[in-house]
């Protein structure tokens, strides 16, 4: 006699097509996958590993629907469970480990999933020193896969000729064939990516002079001198690096501005009542009049404060600023230039 077909589970209309062939695929593993798996382009295998690394746990009568002929072995199982360990390990011993690697780095993470998203992350300057030296018709196809604004930025880092043969290449662009993509992508990831990453080890000194930045001004002071003593080059060096309550003088008015829009206003005091009196009328002169009155009573009412507390405000609108320039909000003039201007 022969068996009737199982019914649909309910639970299986809300996965798509590209789920269910993830489940399907994740249940035949390596032994029985790697046929599939060896006919799939690249960007399929990309497609499918994405989507088995997101499937989170799959009811057993889902996957005993998809896979009827395998029934028997999976009907005993209470799910199955995809992950980005799960998928990696599926795809490990169906292929090579480098084609493993670039694909589930490009599947990890919230973000950088592929290398159009990485390479939107990379400064603009930095991209176009490696951009100048690339042909042009290379680098209309690497701008036309940014985002438009920073591909604005990137432009108008190039030389005034090589950005203008760039525009026209990209007018007269067609549609790039995806070879053509892909080997820009596969140039990118090991020649530009790679020589990126070692390029940008973090300086020991940097980490120091935000460690610095962070100490009371008696503990930095007593531990710059020591280091005077020791190592002069490198204290030199850090100090350079430093951004401190001093240096919000040297920003713009704007930016002091939507300092003042984001502070505390009693912390905002407390650091203005251990200021120099250039500094307050500098704070001051980007408030309203009574906003300016207000702050000056609240700075008169404190009496007497602790140095120690004004300190310690003075690094929290240090911070503050910091924060509001990796956010993009405001420009810290950069310590180590005399006119450079830094996010």
């Amino acid at each position: 006699m022969t068996a009737m077909p199982l019914a649909e589970p309910p639970e299986l209309k809300k996965f798509s097509g590209i789920q269910r062939a993830a489940m399907l695929m994740l249940a035949l593993g390596k032994e029985h996958g790697a046929a599939i798996w060896d006919q799939l382009s690249t960007d399929e295998i990309k497609e499918l590993s994405a989507t088995i690394a997101q499937l989170g746990r799959v009811p057993a009568n889902v996957v005993e629907h998809l896979l009827i002929q395998f029934s028997g072995e999976v009907s005993s199982m209470a799910s199955l469970h995809g992950s980005y360990e799960t998928t990696e390990r599926l795809l490990q011993g169906i292929l090579p480990d480098d084609k493993v690697k670039d694909i589930m780095q490009d599947i990890r993470g919230p973000s950088g999933r592929t290398m159009w998203d990485k390479l939107s992350n990379v400064n603009e300057t930095v991209l176009a020193a490696y951009l100048k030296n690339e042909y042009p018709q290379t680098v209309a196809v690497i701008l036309s896969k940014l985002s438009s604004d920073h591909a604005a930025r990137v432009l108008s880092e190039l030389p005034q000729e090589l950005g203008t043969d760039v525009i026209m290449r990209m007018l007269r662009m067609d549609t790039v064939q995806k070879e053509v993509i892909q080997e820009v992508e596969q140039t990118l990831r090991t020649e530009f990516m790679s020589n990126l990453s070692r390029s940008q080890r973090r300086d020991p000194h940097e980490s120091m002079a935000e460690i610095f930045n962070a100490l009371d001004r008696a503990s930095e002071e007593a531990m710059l001198a020591a280091l005077d003593e020791r190592a002069p080059e490198s204290a030199e060096r850090i100090r350079a690096l430093m951004f401190t309550f001093d240096d919000l003088a040297n920003l713009l008015p704007a930016a002091i501005s939507a300092i003042v829009r984001s502070a505390d206003k009693r912390e905002m005091a407390l650091a203005l009542k251990g200021a120099p009196e250039p500094m307050k009328q500098l704070f001051f002169s980007t408030m309203t009049e009574r906003a300016a009155k207000l702050l000056r009573e609240e700075m008169a009412a404190m009496g007497p404060v602790r140095a120690r507390d004004c300190e310690e405000a003075q690094s929290a609108m240090v911070r503050l600023a910091k924060s509001l320039a990796d956010r993009g909000e405001i420009m810290l003039v950069d310590p180590k230039s005399d006119d450079g201007l830094i996010y």
